[in-house]
């Protein structure tokens, strides 16, 4: 099935190929209770991860650069993302959850998104 999203010009452009890539992702990737689906979210400034089973449609656990005990921590974006990587684990593996399955959210692996990712693999959260 084709999706179409509108065509525009400079950053109007982007968000709609961020969208176009996610939604190819999607087609692939859907949580379910025993391997729920870790989100990430990125902007220009913020970094949020979501642990959520797609059956149920409830978020299991969450964590993001706004929370209290990164916001006002040092260090540069990457650094940032990691602690949010091991603080999503942290949460996940509260909550039950052993593995996951990983969504980009159309952003390419690497920089922060793969930060994250590897941090809440040493924490130990399975992909």
């Amino acid at each position: 099935m084709a999706y179409g999203v509108k065509i525009a010009k400079g950053d109007a452009y982007k968000r709609a190929a961020l969208k176009r890539r996610h939604i190819r992702v999607r087609k692939h990737i859907s949580g379910s209770p025993e391997r729920p689906r870790l989100v990430v979210t990125r902007s220009n400034r913020h970094m949020v991860a979501q642990v959520i089973d797609d059956i149920a449609g409830h978020t299991l656990a969450s964590a993001s650069t706004l929370d209290a005990s990164i916001r006002g921590a040092e260090g540069d974006k990457s650094a940032l993302a990691k602690q949010v990587g091991a603080l999503v684990a942290e949460r996940a593996k509260a909550a039950g959850v052993e593995a996951v399955v990983f969504d980009r959210g159309g952003n390419q692996y690497a920089g922060r998104i793969a930060a994250l990712a590897d941090a809440a693999r040493e924490a130990g959260l399975k992909f």
